[in-house]
């Protein structure tokens, strides 16, 4: 499937958002989430690909939100069926260059896989990592996120209300994802969790987005 776009009444404009996976094995999730995208944003672009190329492409057409589903190898790595790459980092890079606003990656992998690949010091990005999506879990998060988004919340309060960040508090009908905000004006790190590992460099839990 190429990409096709959805356009809606009524619902938020202005942000444009692309939803998409690497990988033809993400077709329930990619319907899903695209779905939920759906009901609140007019501009939202659905992509399945499957050449690293086809994204690289997608994304330099500049999107306020990627929203991607894929795989990550422990090495970082993000491949396609024709074992073309693209590391972590540089899907980093590509989104700061193109203006991003928030990278999700909406698929199931390992935490270290995040943490030891993804770096974003210094980075003016937003980042989700999902390491569980816990089946229907997920959905119902995003949900209930983008709702609040649609109004007027940003993304670290919508999500600290829907998953208060208490010591030793688990969440177990959230899906396992952590959030890792930038303050366009400074270069500290905001790490905030519904369910998964506890980051080394949080810094606080809260921000203004």
């Amino acid at each position: 499937m190429g990409l096709f776009r959805l356009f809606k009444k009524d619902e938020v404009v202005g942000s444009r958002v692309l939803v998409c996976s690497l990988g033809n094995h993400f077709e329930e999730s990619l319907k899903s989430d695209s779905h939920s995208y759906g009901r609140y944003y007019r501009d939202i672009t659905v992509g399945s690909f499957s050449r690293i190329q086809q994204l690289s492409e997608a994304i330099n057409r500049r999107y306020d939100i990627v929203h991607l589903l894929c795989d990550v190898s422990g090495e970082g790595e993000i491949r396609d069926a024709e074992s073309n790459s693209l590391v972590a980092d540089d899907l980093v890079e590509k989104c700061v260059r193109t203006n991003v606003k928030l990278l999700w990656l909406a698929s199931d992998n390992g935490g270290k896989a995040y943490m030891d690949n993804f770096h974003l010091k210094g980075k003016p990005l937003n980042v989700v990592m999902t390491i569980d999506r816990k089946g229907s879990s997920f959905p119902e998060f995003l949900e209930k996120l983008l709702f609040r988004m649609f109004y007027g919340d940003t993304v670290p309060v919508a999500w600290v209300d829907l998953a208060p960040q208490i010591p030793g508090l688990n969440h177990p009908n959230l899906p396992g994802d952590d959030l890792r905000c930038r303050a366009w004006w400074s270069q500290a790190a905001i790490a905030i969790q519904t369910n998964c590992f506890v980051p080394t460099d949080v810094r606080s839990t809260a921000a203004v987005m």
